[in-house]
C-alpha cells in the first residue's frame, strides 16, 4: 500500500486558499498550510479542516512533505521554492516564477541535484478552453504559424476588491497588469507557438484607483518569425479573454468567456466550432493539481515546467523593460 502524499500550502491569501480547496477536492494528498497571518492561518484552516498549520516555513520544514505549492507574493517564490527543494520537496510555483531572474539557476540546480519536480502555476494550462485550443492547432493543418492576436479585460475590483492592499499595489511584488494578468496570456501563446523573442511595450494606469501600477497593457511581440499583439485591461465591464492564431493554411481562435474554440481553414468556408462544457476556476486549479500530482507519481511532464515558467519570466521582464526604454527589447529566449 503507498504511503499518502504530503502537501504544503505556503502562503493562504486568496489564491493559496483556491489552492488548497482544489488540492483537497482531488482526495490525494493530506494538506498543511503555511501562513504568518494567525488570524488568515486559523480562517483558512477552519474552513477546510486542516488540521497542520505552520507560522513560518522553518517551523513547517520540521516536517516531511512530498511536495509544497507556493503561492506568496512573486518576489519570494525562487528563495522560497529553492529552500523546499534543497529539503527534498517537489515545487509548484505560483505565476510569475518571479519578478527578476536572479536565483532561478539555483533553484533549478537545486531541483536537478536532488531529480525532484519543479513546476509553475500557469492555470491557463489546465482551462479545458486552453487545452481544446492547443489540441486544435497540434492535429489540424494550419501550416507556418504568422500572427497571434489576443485581447483580454475585467473589472479588476470586481474580482479583486482588496487589490489596492495587495502584493498588486507594486510591481517590486508582481503587481500590476503585465506581471498579474498579461502573463498568463503570454504563458499561452507560448505554449502554441514557443517562448517571445522580442517584445516591445505600452502600458499605463488609466482608472484603477489606490494604486501607481499599471492597470492597461499593449505589447507587440515576436514568437520567432511569428508576430503577436497582446492588448489588456483590468477595468472594463465584461470579463472576456481571446485568442487568434493565423497560420499559412488557416485560422484558430480562442473565446474563454464564451467557451468556444473555433477554426477556419478554407477562404469563404464555413466555420467550425467546438463549445467546451460549463466549467469554474475551482474546476480549472482541480485539474492543475491533478496534473502536478501526476506528474510527480507517474514521472509525465508537468503542465508547465520550471523552464518555461522562466522563459515566461524573461518576456515580461523584457516587457517591463521596454517600458523604460520605450523601445524593442530582446527577451534572451
Amino acid at each position: 500500500m503507498s504511503t499518502r502524499r504530503r502537501t504544503l500550502v505556503v502562503g493562504v491569501g486568496s489564491i493559496g486558499e483556491r489552492h488548497v480547496r482544489c488540492f483537497g477536492a482531488t482526495n490525494r494528498t493530506t494538506l498543511a498550510i503555511c501562513e504568518p497571518n494567525a488570524d488568515l492561518r486559523t480562517a483558512v484552516a477552519e474552513r477546510y479542516g486542516i488540521g497542520e498549520t505552520y507560522a513560518s516555513l522553518d517551523d513547517a520544514l520540521a516536517n516531511d512533505f512530498t511536495a509544497a505549492v507556493v503561492a506568496t507574493p512573486a518576489h519570494l517564490h525562487v528563495e522560497q521554492a529553492t529552500t523546499l527543494a534543497k529539503r527534498g520537496i517537489n515545487v509548484l510555483v505560483e505565476k510569475p516564477l518571479s519578478t527578476v531572474v536572479d536565483g532561478v539557476a539555483e533553484l533549478k540546480s537545486s531541483l536537478a541535484e536532488r531529480s525532484l519536480l519543479g513546476a509553475v502555476a500557469y492555470s491557463y494550462r489546465a482551462n479545458p478552453v486552453m487545452t481544446a485550443m492547443r489540441d486544435a492547432w497540434r492535429e489540424i493543418d494550419f501550416g507556418r504559424p504568422l500572427q497571434a492576436t489576443v485581447s483580454a479585460g475585467q473589472s479588476f475590483p470586481t474580482y479583486r476588491p482588496a487589490y489596492a492592499s495587495t502584493y498588486y499595489r507594486s510591481r517590486a511584488t508582481g503587481g500590476g497588469a503585465i506581471q498579474d494578468a498579461l502573463t498568463h496570456l503570454i504563458n499561452a501563446v507560448e505554449w502554441l507557438l514557443g517562448p517571445a523573442t522580442r517584445v516591445a511595450a505600452d502600458a499605463d494606469r488609466l482608472a484603477l484607483t489606490g494604486v501607481d501600477v499599471e492597470d492597461t497593457a499593449h505589447v507587440l511581440a515576436r514568437h520567432g518569425d511569428a508576430m503577436a499583439l497582446y492588448h489588456l485591461n483590468q477595468h472594463q465591464p465584461a470579463n472576456e479573454a481571446a485568442i487568434t492564431l493565423v497560420g499559412e493554411k488557416g485560422q484558430l481562435r480562442a473565446e474563454f468567456h464564451r467557451r468556444r474554440v473555433a477554426w477556419l481553414t478554407d477562404v469563404d468556408g464555413a466555420w467550425q466550432e467546438t463549445i467546451v462544457d460549463a466549467y469554474n476556476q475551482d474546476d480549472v486549479f482541480r485539474r492543475q493539481a491533478d496534473a502536478f500530482l501526476d506528474a510527480i507519481e507517474q514521472g509525465v511532464a508537468p503542465l508547465c515546467s520550471l523552464a518555461e515558467g522562466e522563459a515566461t519570466l524573461r518576456t515580461v521582464t523584457a516587457i517591463l523593460q521596454s517600458l523604460e526604454s520605450q523601445r524593442w527589447e530582446e527577451c534572451g529566449n
